[in-house]
């Protein structure tokens, strides 16, 4: 079997933000959406894409599926989900920080 290389987020933050989007609309089923459409800056709750509580939930999971990165509260789901561009940050700082 072929060894995938995972790539290094951390200094991809466009190819990490692409990549959000399709999980995004994979994990949480909206294949109505293109990723073109998810605006990087725009809220992810509320006004922005329109998800709830239970998507958040799906979301904590599946970060922590494709990159180890726990997020373990309430205030660290604020900072992780505010938008594309506030998860990859978070992303990139909490895997830059690990062994």
């Amino acid at each position: 079997m072929m060894e995938t290389k995972t790539p290094d987020w951390t200094k991809d933050t466009p190819g990490l933000i692409a990549f959000l989007k399709k999980m995004i609309i994979e994990c949480l089923k909206l294949e109505d959406l293109d990723p073109e459409e998810i605006k990087e800056e725009a809220p992810l709750f509320g006004e922005g894409l329109g998800l709830d509580s239970l998507d958040a939930l799906e979301l904590v999971v599946a970060v922590e599926k494709y990159f180890g990165v726990v997020i373990e509260n309430e205030d660290q789901g604020k900072e992780a989900f505010v938008s594309m561009v506030g998860l990859a940050r978070y992303i990139q700082r909490e895997a830059a920080g690990r062994p």
